[in-house]
């Protein structure tokens, strides 16, 4: 292992954070806020595929040894080209986009047959919303190493962001062939069907989600958001209860189930649930306002019925106080 491969290793190693399961600027509102992340695009967090930079040692080793000047040349360029591949990791990291391109693009200069270098060119795209170059940098990524899973998982992500929803299921079943285990990239694939209407192969999707990751509370509240579209509320209940379960379990707390059960609360009609609902709802705000803002909740799956609960809880005078930053009032009994 190279230096520059060790230091990415410690630094910016997979272990350290997962692919995650969102739009790239909700991830980062995580490392901000440190609250949790909504979920709708299955997208590789920049520090999980910062993870990927690394060149074979062997490879540059056997350039170095050639006598020929240019061959080391080579071996040398590509080095640096690492190098500022792992700078623009880094800057990205830190939210520094306009810092972090430029080094990286150049690194695909020094560095062209590295399918590393291009997947860290394809995320950086996918955050600033070039989707088209995104595509064209993952497919060169994909080419020169069709066996890496993220890659194709990545590329679906692009494809659902310009809603090729068919596409981004093709990408993620690919994926899927390489990773079968994979519980974001089978969320993904739910979240895909989900998005085309088939929504038994979704659940289905979620289901084998969860079962590789009994923790993932994602896929066990998009599951409550179906069963509240088909009008069973008490089982969307039971969801969102188990989903609010598994991130509180996984130090996550999570806005999104904890809203979604308020609102399903409150608008179950019972006196004792709607004092819940609400301090639930207040609570839920106080995490993570976003979920106050109705394009944010249809941006992250929620359907026309939740969304018209929604927008009656979110006019309601104690949950616009919460909006406002005013104190939350006390739970009932209290």
């Amino acid at each position: 292992m190279t230096p520059i491969e060790r230091q990415i290793s410690e630094r910016l190693s997979c272990h350290q954070q997962p692919r995650w399961f969102k739009l790239s600027e909700r991830f980062l509102h995580l490392c901000q806020k440190g609250g949790s992340v909504p979920k709708r695009v299955g997208l590789i967090s920049f520090l999980f595929f910062c993870s990927f930079l690394s060149v074979s040692p062997q490879r540059v080793n056997a350039q170095a040894l050639l006598p020929h000047t240019v061959q080391l040349d080579a071996a040398k360029l590509e080095q640096q080209g690492l190098v500022l591949a792992q700078e623009a990791a880094q800057l990205a990291q830190f939210q520094q986009f306009d810092l972090a391109m430029p080094r990286a693009r150049l690194a695909t200069q020094l560095a062209p047959k590295n399918d590393k270098v291009w997947f860290l060119l394809g995320g950086l795209y996918l955050q600033s919303k070039e989707l088209d170059k995104a595509i064209t940098s993952l497919q060169k990524a994909q080419s020169l190493n069709p066996k890496n899973g993220e890659t194709y998982f990545a590329l679906g992500s692009a494809y659902f962001q310009q809603e090729k929803y068919q596409s981004a299921v093709a990408q993620y079943q690919a994926g899927l062939k390489i990773k079968p285990n994979d519980p974001e990239g089978l969320f993904d694939l739910g979240n895909a069907y989900y998005m085309l209407g088939q929504l038994p192969q979704a659940i289905v999707e979620y289901k084998k989600s969860i079962a590789n990751k009994q923790d993932f509370w994602p896929a066990t509240n998009n599951i409550g958001l179906i069963f509240y579209e088909q009008g069973d509320i008490n089982g969307a209940i039971n969801q969102w209860q188990q989903a609010i379960t598994k991130a509180n379990s996984a130090k996550q707390p999570a806005a999104e189930p904890q809203l979604a059960l308020a609102v399903a609360l409150y608008t179950r009609g019972d006196k004792s649930d709607r004092q819940r609902g609400l301090a639930m709802g207040e609570a839920a705000l106080k995490l993570d306002e976003r979920y106050g803002n109705l394009d944010f909740l249809k941006e992250n799956l929620w359907g026309n019925r939740l969304l018209s609960d929604t927008k009656k809880f979110l006019e309601l005078p104690t949950i616009q106080a919460a909006l406002n930053g005013q104190p939350l009032s006390q739970p009932a009994g209290q």
